[in-house]
């Protein structure tokens, strides 16, 4: 099957009776594509930052529909809007809550194994120290090198010039994950503790640069709890299938 990589040839193309059956879209951009008559059966789509827009289905703005369900699946999910330190504390333990008990329900065989191109569980626990790294450490705290040797960078960040050497090449075992996650845990529940609603409204830097976007404290911990929700659900479907 042909494989179409970093291409932008079909920006404002127009398919008529085409099939796309099967097909696969990674890392694509497919926003204000327009579709009408088509056959969507069995559809899957997922979108870390589809709260952030629309999905017009049959004149119907789907967004708040899918948001509430996945609030309904994962109580707790709808704090990591909160506004306030109270309610990112709730949430904060809330989402810590789901995962301790993915974690341990998790059998060991499986910990290290993933569906396609996904990452293991294993491997979601060591992105989510590198989020913590990057939203704490180094946006908030302003940590000139905040990231942790065991900490799993996301796809292409070599190709945007991430320097790929602060990163060990030796795959670390799952107690030294569980322990470097476990650290990284502590830190944000150490901060929260203590935050104020003067500190959340403090402006920051984008840890990743570029952009004029200049987050505030509460910003940062807002990312750090979109990133434990949606990785949470990824891990959960991928584990029901490899189950």
């Amino acid at each position: 099957m042909t494989t179409y990589s970093g291409t932008d040839e079909f920006e404002g193309a127009t398919f008529v009776r085409a099939s796309f059956k099967g097909a696969t879209f990674r890392y694509a951009d497919v926003s204000g594509v327009t579709m009408r008559s088509v056959d969507v059966g069995g559809l899957d789509l997922d979108s870390h930052d589809l709260a952030f827009g629309t999905l017009i289905v049959n004149g119907v703005d789907v967004v708040p529909l899918v948001e509430a369900e996945l609030n309904r699946q994962f109580p707790g999910r709808e704090l990591q809007k909160s506004e306030t330190p109270e309610g990112l504390r709730e949430g904060w333990l809330a989402v810590q809550a789901a995962w301790q008990e993915t974690v341990a329900s998790t059998p060991p065989e499986l910990v290290d194994t993933h569906v396609e191109d996904e990452w293991s569980l294993a491997q979601t626990l060591r992105h989510l120290v590198l989020a913590t790294n990057a939203w704490l450490g180094g946006a908030i705290r302003r940590e000139e090198q905040p990231f942790h040797e065991l900490g799993q960078i996301f796809t292409g960040a070599d190709r945007m010039g991430f320097d790929m050497s602060i990163f060990r090449l030796e795959q670390p075992t799952y107690d030294e994950v569980l322990a470097v996650r476990a650290e990284h845990q502590q830190q944000v529940t150490d901060f929260l503790a203590a935050a104020t609603p003067e500190l959340l409204a403090e402006e920051r830097d984008n840890p990743w640069g570029g952009g004029d976007w200049h987050p505030t404290v509460g910003d940062c911990v807002r990312v750090i709890l979109e990133e434990e929700w949606a990785h949470l659900r990824y891990i959960r479907r991928d584990l029901a299938l490899l189950r």
